[in-house]
């Protein structure tokens, strides 16, 4: 099921959750209980309308009632496009926000694109290595705990943006890049999760934008620490969300694809994940909470960074990242900030 938050005609009518329809409509769930009389009814949706993350929570139950309010609403031929406002929001706000890394080719093939863009001097040695021992040098290979644990650094959960927005280029940065990601959102409460109660308590998917000032991440990352000024000024995230009944099954066979100015940049697939999802949340819940409305990320799917394609953005650019089955996210990029003096 397909889910969006949408602002109701008036303002001060709030909000509402919208389930999109067997025809492609979104349909409002507050104003079709209201309109239909039917609350009583739907006591899940009575008290879980307003709220994404909320009908996540509730599961197969909101799902059930949303669908026969979907079907209540085509026989009694109801329109409620008026109502609200079309315009795309921010399906949640994320309480948190972990960005994994799942993917040994993408880490590999955007160590190479450091190189060549940063350090191109070393990618003559690099090719011999390669050439010769059929494998590129341990140096651009993951470090031997990444193999062992789902491994995530802690993004900012302040600075996302969604579909529509621009995305400010933040002054210290000349080379801004993007990545494609699957989002994942919890549902439900956790703590030392197993894997199977990890995944059991993913509510849905979210396409999903990890921003990147490349030039900024090496040196931050080579102190010792994480990754800091090089990601925590822009994510994004689509304005749709897709519930994990849909997705869970084929999580690994998406296809994913980056278009800018309408051009192919790059392709990927969700296939190859190193950990599986249920692994991925349930090392996240070791001896730490994590509560429904958190946001983590597979890290990018291979191909779909612009660190691996050398394809770079520049101010004015569109960019359109879709992931099969999840939806699509797009964004503008905004012109470098001036330095503060």
């Amino acid at each position: 099921m397909r889910l969006r938050l949408v602002r109701l005609k008036p303002p001060d009518e709030g909000f509402s959750v919208a389930v999109e329809d067997a025809a492609g409509q979104w349909q409002p769930l507050r104003p079709a209980l209201r309109a239909l009389a039917a609350a009583e009814r739907f006591p899940t949706l009575s008290t879980t309308a307003h709220d994404v993350i909320g009908f996540l929570q509730a599961g197969a139950a909101a799902r059930d009632e949303a669908q026969a309010l979907l079907e209540r609403i085509a026989a009694a031929g109801l329109d409620l496009s008026a109502i609200f406002d079309p315009a795309p929001r921010m399906p949640f706000q994320p309480l948190s926000f972990r960005d994994f890394m799942l993917y040994e080719q993408h880490f590999i093939d955007a160590a190479k694109g450091m190189v060549q863009r940063f350090m191109p001097e070393k990618m003559r040695f690099i090719r011999l290595y390669e050439r010769i021992f059929g494998k590129p040098p341990k140096a651009l290979r993951p470090k031997p705990i990444w193999y062992e644990k789902p491994i995530y650094y802690m993004g900012s959960h302040i600075n996302f943006f969604t579909e529509g927005d621009e995305i400010p280029w933040p002054s210290y940065t000349r080379a801004l890049d993007y990545e494609l990601e699957l989002g994942v959102i919890v549902a439900q409460p956790l703590r030392d999760a197993t894997p199977q109660e990890a995944e059991a308590a993913i509510g849905g998917f979210v396409v999903v934008n990890d921003f990147s000032a490349r030039d900024v991440q090496y040196p931050e990352m080579t102190s010792g620490f994480g990754p800091v000024k090089a990601k925590n000024f822009a994510n994004a995230m689509g304005a749709v969300v897709v519930t994990a009944d849909e997705i869970l099954p084929r999580v690994e066979a998406l296809q994913g694809e980056v278009r800018v100015n309408g051009q192919v940049w790059g392709r990927g697939s969700t296939a190859g994940m190193q950990h599986t999802l249920g692994e991925m949340v349930a090392y996240a819940s070791l001896g730490e909470s994590v509560l429904p409305g958190e946001l983590m990320a597979t890290g990018t799917l291979p191909g779909c960074s612009g660190m691996e394609t050398n394809h770079w953005l520049r101010s004015g650019d569109e960019i359109t990242l879709t992931i099969e089955g999840v939806g699509s996210l797009t964004n503008g990029i905004g012109q470098p900030t001036a330095r503060a003096r």
